[in-house]
């Protein structure tokens, strides 16, 4: 989208408050993950487990990478992390040698519970104080700065 006004914000101040947010975030989700015993969980293997337990509990690698907008190399990554920890196995596609499924093991599916508990906590800690309607709109806004990026 073009722009077409004059905008009196400092980028240096948006990018500290993104940066800042993210900081606190990832330092929130490493204390509530070592709280409930899943120390060995990084707050990035919670999006991969996202997309997966949204998908029935199993997905392509190149779903997971759409969906969370990521490389295939840094998605793999993840996935052989959460495979080598037990939450994930890799499966072929049958239709398509060059494709892979992974899949959510026992470890994973029981971690669900405490996985929608501790994302629940947090969407009301970011969400603290906003309205539904500003609460919208500032994914919405923070959507669309990502966006302008592409």
């Amino acid at each position: 989208m073009e722009n077409k006004g004059t905008y009196h914000v400092d980028p240096a101040y948006v990018a500290s408050y993104n940066s800042r947010l993210r900081t606190r975030i990832n330092e929130w989700l490493r204390r509530r993950l070592d709280e409930k015993g899943y120390g060995e969980l990084s707050p990035s293997h919670g999006a991969v487990l996202s997309i997966v337990y949204k998908n029935d509990g199993r997905a392509q690698v190149k779903t997971i990478c759409e969906a969370l907008r990521k490389g295939k190399p840094t998605v793999t990554e993840m996935v052989n992390r959460l495979v080598r920890l037990g939450y994930l196995e890799k499966c072929p596609c049958p239709e398509d040698g060059r494709a892979v499924y992974v899949t959510a093991t026992p470890k994973a599916l029981a971690f669900r519970d405490d996985f929608d508990a501790i994302s629940g906590e947090l969407r009301n800690v970011i969400l603290a104080g906003f309205s539904d309607e500003e609460a919208t709109n500032l994914a919405s806004l923070l959507e669309r700065a990502a966006e302008n990026f592409n």
